[in-house]
């Protein structure tokens, strides 16, 4: 057994509602009040049941080889994940300075930003979701990952790996375009995949650019990536704070919901908040996010202090 000490804790009741609200995931699954996920380092396999608590969280390997050098991976993927060493008291004095928002402070307390580590399933992901609705947008990203996935088979389940860019790159047109994907993504997805082999992007790459501008552009230099999915990948993957992604549809609801705007053209409103939570800004977006959604009431998430 592994476990990741925290110095600021989070709240496992929120994390464990939030990668288990509805939607199917394929990459990972959600019961007795673990994640269960499979991952590839080093061309070897391995499961492990990842358990969070308010101060620690523990990891137990079920299958594959546990080396010190797997777990130091899983440990690092997994504290970007949950972005565990993140201190966001300094986020939660910015919301209670503000009468719409304070009640987040108490209400998500420990919540943090569930991130997306993996560059190439950022980007993917993003891509699958343009302009379709999230339940539609999970039943596509299953296809693609049963079908060019590898995966681990434990106790009569399978987990799944998000397939590389090498395997999406030789990926069939039309076993591609069978997936309902459009013609469009198909070749965003293959043109990302191939930019990822050629070398043209990766996160040492975008980490060594000076600012969010460079990365931005770096991003919507590929063909199939807008300043939409930019931003929405460098807020989840590289957790860059300044990259909103303005004119998202849920992210202008909850500004509408707390009357921040008055309606989904005004603009100097929105900024002007994000003006004021500057070094929070992803936080913020990650927050309002949450607020669209009822709050947690599952009978099969109890959490003990750990």
């Amino acid at each position: 057994m592994d476990e990741i000490l925290l110095t600021h804790p989070i709240n496992p009741e929120e994390l464990l509602w939030f990668l288990s609200r509805g939607f199917d995931d394929p990459i990972y699954s959600v019961r007795e009040n673990s994640i269960f996920r499979a991952f590839l380092f080093a061309d070897k396999k391995f499961l492990v049941k990842i358990t969070p608590g308010t101060r620690s969280v523990k990891i137990e390997w079920l299958c594959g080889e546990r080396t010190e050098e797997n777990a130091a991976f899983v440990k690092s993927f997994i504290s970007e994940w949950f972005d565990l060493e993140e201190d966001i008291t300094s986020f939660y004095e910015l919301l209670k300075a503000d009468d719409r928002l304070s009640y987040m402070a108490e209400e998500f307390y420990g919540l943090k930003l569930v991130g997306m580590p993996d560059l190439f399933e950022a980007l993917a992901w993003a891509i699958i979701g343009q302009q379709i609705n999230l339940t539609f947008a999970y039943k596509i990203k299953r296809r693609l990952i049963e079908k060019y996935g590898d995966y681990i088979n434990h106790d009569s389940s399978r987990y799944y790996i998000f397939p590389s860019p090498g395997t999406i790159a030789a990926a069939d047109i039309e076993d591609l375009r069978k997936m309902q994907l459009s013609g469009s993504k198909t070749a965003y997805l293959k043109n990302i995949a191939l930019a990822f082999i050629e070398g043209k992007i990766d996160k040492t790459i975008l980490r060594s650019l000076p600012d969010s501008v460079s990365r931005r552009n770096l991003l919507t230099a590929q063909k199939g990536i807008g300043v939409w999915t930019a931003n929405y990948v460098l807020m989840k993957s590289l957790r860059d704070q300044t990259a909103v992604p303005f004119g998202d549809a849920g992210l202008i609801n909850a500004l509408l919901n707390h009357g921040i705007i008055a309606n989904k053209t005004e603009l100097q409103d929105m900024h002007q908040l994000f003006e004021r939570f500057k070094g929070w800004e992803a936080y913020l977006v990650f927050y309002l996010w949450r607020s669209l959604a009822p709050k947690p009431d599952n009978p099969l998430i109890s959490i003990e202090s750990n």
